[in-house]
């Protein structure tokens, strides 16, 4: 009966949920692809192959069980679906809805390489954990047993959720400390809306919360709170602070000169209900100017299409290599170009104008030999500089490990020569004796479900810890 659901390929084209049109999703916030509706959501899962070797769980970071949970929903059996997918994943509504899946699962599909095209895992994914939401099927944690061992998270983030998740379920007492006010790091604040709506991220977050997680917001680590302190209160420390600290061009510091991190922050502020003074003044809001974003990856792709949806004049995206060569996902630039940003491939910048600023100057590029990533280097070509207007520039140049040991004042704490805290591979247990460290902090910036996947790691490691503690002191 189960192969009569499946293996429908070669029949059923793919499809991806419905997009609102340009015109309409520019003016909000809200998330531009609809949900599958269930008949929709099992047609599209019924298209896997059920292949032997699944590429596109092997290419996962957490190495989901997507052909399961896919055929269970081609079968109308989406609660067991639910189950299978969150054994693997803490967050499985949040990945299907923010993962390049171009890059990983789908990517690798097997029917995809056989010139079908992929399997729409990810907007599956979405549909399973969003009716588990609705139909009451995600249940706050409950231990079956509750321990005595306590342990400190430093990061409302993914990673640090995920950890405090699989913690919680053994029954270990787990305090998450973050310097937001809102729970869910780069999730809440980083992420626009379009991308990522909030209830869901929020949702998430009273779930943890039922479950025993205890939350400690508004909280800077060294200085509303010392390392030390934390240490001292928990049997365990997990940091999983993420980086949050911006690469920088020289020379912009001029007004109207701003960072990704900050711009994006106020936004989703904004969409809260917030009152923010840097949003009213204009100083952090996109409408009625020429925004200039800098950078190519997804957090430029985020500045872009929130630039949009503020009321800018006109909004560029000016990178140094081609559409090519561009880290972030080509779906992103698809979605900016339909909602009117212009990418000025080739071109990076070579000092600012005016104060505040007026302008950009612009260096044109040209590719040359590859580089020791392997990518082709962009090299200038001389004489072609010009000046790209602008009354708002946006640095979306990456992010970079905080001085960790200094800001916390914590000695022995061990950091590479990128400034991440050095961990072991797969336990991230640091240079200190029961301090473990997971996701960016540890890996540099990278996606989210590394640092789900990170801090599920970690969390077993803890456990392994704990357990080994108790038994030493019961010697």
């Amino acid at each position: 009966m189960a192969g009569q659901k499946m293996l429908k390929f070669v029949a059923v084209d793919r499809e991806m949920p419905q997009k609102r049109p340009p015109n309409l999703r520019k003016q909000d916030f809200g998330e531009i692809y609809a949900e599958f509706a269930a008949a929709k959501a099992e047609e599209q899962a019924s298209r896997c192959s059920q292949c032997g070797v699944p590429y596109c769980q092997s290419h996962c970071p957490l190495h989901n069980n997507i052909p399961d949970w896919l055929r269970l929903t081609a079968e109308g059996r989406l609660q067991e679906a639910y189950e299978i997918s969150q054994a693997t994943n803490t967050f499985p509504e949040i990945c299907g809805r923010i993962c390049p899946q171009d890059r990983l699962c789908e990517g690798n599909c097997v029917i995809e390489q056989s010139g079908h095209e992929t399997v729409t895992i990810g907007a599956v994914e979405k549909y399973i954990t969003d009716t588990a939401f609705a139909e009451g099927w995600v249940k706050p944690i409950a231990p079956s047993m509750e321990r005595t061992e306590s342990v400190g998270i430093i990061g409302a983030g993914p990673g640090g959720l995920a950890a405090a998740d699989m913690l919680r379920r053994q029954g270990v007492q787990v305090t998450v400390y973050d310097r937001y006010d809102r729970g869910g790091g780069l999730m809440t604040y980083g992420i626009p809306g379009f991308k990522l709506e909030k209830d869901v991220v929020m949702q998430r977050m009273a779930q943890l919360e039922d479950g025993g997680v205890e939350f400690v917001l508004n909280c800077n680590v060294g200085e509303d709170l010392s390392f030390d302190a934390i240490r001292g209160k928990h049997d365990a420390v997990l940091i999983a602070t993420g980086v949050y600290k911006t690469r920088d061009l020289p020379d912009s510091d001029a007004e109207g000169i701003v960072n990704a991190i900050d711009f994006l922050t106020v936004s989703n502020r904004i969409g809260f209900g917030d009152t923010v003074p840097e949003f009213e003044s204009g100083e952090l809001n996109a409408a009625g100017k020429r925004v200039v974003v800098i950078g190519g990856g997804d957090t430029a792709m985020d500045c872009v299409r929130t630039s949009i949806r503020q009321g800018a004049t006109s909004v560029k995206c000016l990178y140094r290599r081609d559409r090519a060569n561009m880290p972030g996902s080509q779906r992103e630039v698809q979605n900016a170009e339909e909602e009117g940003v212009e990418f000025v491939w080739l071109a990076a910048p070579d000092g600012f104008e005016g104060e505040p600023v007026t302008g950009v100057k612009v260096q044109k590029m040209r590719l040359g030999a590859p580089d020791v990533s392997g990518r082709q280097a962009p090299v200038v070509i001389e004489g072609a500089d010009y000046v790209e207007p602008a009354e708002l520039v946006i640095k979306a140049l990456g992010f970079s490990p905080e001085d960790i040991p200094k800001l916390w004042g914590v000695d022995g704490l061990e950091v590479t020569r990128w400034g991440t805290i050095k961990a072991e591979f797969e336990t991230g247990a640091t240079s200190l004796d029961g301090v473990f460290a997971a996701g960016d902090i540890v890996r540099g910036a990278s996606l989210v479900v590394w640092a789900i996947r990170d801090g599920r790691d970690s969390a077993a490691a803890i456990l392994n810890y704990l357990s080994e503690s108790a038994a030493v002191a019961a010697e």
